[in-house]
């Protein structure tokens, strides 16, 4: 019997994408990741044709939720759905509303008593450090599926193709010793993809083979399972956290800005940072619960 997500009216916009028609039989595979990191290329390599479109910059092409399906290859009744997710860098969307989005696919899917089958990571191997924006993602990542769906992951580096063998086989070797190291003992995978279809399937055919989907991600578990909000759940604490921390940063910028700004250069690098300092606060904001709410769910009025 299908599970009843009753937090769904509190959460989910007009316009938001989600699994309809979907079948407890399928396959399902998101495929998660920086922006840029080659989550569309993948998706259309795997599949064979474009349906999902390609950025070829630092912008973003992928603002929402898209899937795909294609045929199980032993068993052709069957549908692999590939999910092309936004990173939480989007260029146009902020990093509350990716979360939000990427909840609302999730939960509502997990709703409709469908798994997940695995998930796939992806990371650019041409890029020399793992800055900021890729720690972020990688973290909320971690918040999304939780301890208990690691297993499941594939950590996919990509772009193998722009760097010579020996310096990303050195990056790779450092990532599992470090940003993955966790990830690795937990019981995710690595894999390379070169660009090639065959590289596509076989890195799908590491879940494939795997045989036992993930009974909840955790942030369906907390939305579905527990009832509990979005600003609640793991993911949502911890990209209130990240969003405060930059805030703090945007802010003593801005103090530092001020009175110094004295060509139109300047002035509108202060223009940017309090804009910027704004929609931070902003989706701090929109990620806290009000009182009333909280009251309501201690007593199981939600």
């Amino acid at each position: 019997m299908p599970r009843k997500w009753k937090g769904k009216k509190k959460i989910k916009k007009v316009g938001d994408v989600t699994l309809d028609g979907g079948r407890p039989s399928d396959i399902i595979i998101p495929v998660m990741g920086p922006t840029g990191a080659g989550k569309s290329t993948f998706i259309n390599t795997a599949v064979g044709k474009v349906v999902t479109p390609v950025g070829h910059d630092l912008r973003s092409c992928t603002a929402k939720i898209q899937h795909t399906f294609c045929s199980y290859p032993s068993d052709p009744s069957r549908r692999i759905v590939l999910v092309d997710t936004p990173g939480f860098d989007d260029t146009f969307v902020d990093d509350c509303e990716i979360l939000r989005r990427i909840a609302v696919w999730l939960a509502s899917s997990y709703g409709d008593h469908m798994k997940v089958a695995g998930i796939l990571y992806l990371h650019d191997i041409s890029q020399p450090r793992m800055f900021g924006t890729s720690r972020r993602n990688l973290d909320m990542f971690r918040r999304l599926c939780g301890e208990n769906a690691e297993k499941n992951v594939i950590l996919v580096t990509t772009k193998w193709g722009v760097v010579f063998p020996d310096v990303g086989e050195r990056r790779e070797q450092q990532l599992k010793s470090s940003f993955w190291k966790e990830m690795v003992a937990h019981g995710s995978k690595a894999a390379r993809f070169d660009g090639s279809k065959k590289s596509a399937w076989d890195v799908i055919n590491h879940i494939l083979a795997h045989n036992t989907a993930v009974d909840a991600v955790r942030i369906q578990e907390e939305l579905v399972d527990l009832g509990r909000m979005l600003p609640e759940t793991d993911a949502g604490n911890t990209l209130r956290a990240a969003l405060k921390e930059m805030a703090d940063t945007h802010r003593r910028a801005v103090e530092g800005m001020k009175g110094k700004a004295g060509d139109d250069e300047q002035r509108q690098r202060l223009e940017e940072t309090e804009k910027e300092l704004r929609d931070l606060l902003k989706q701090i904001r929109d990620l806290k619960v009000p009182l009333g709410m909280r009251i309501r769910s201690w007593f199981g009025l939600g």
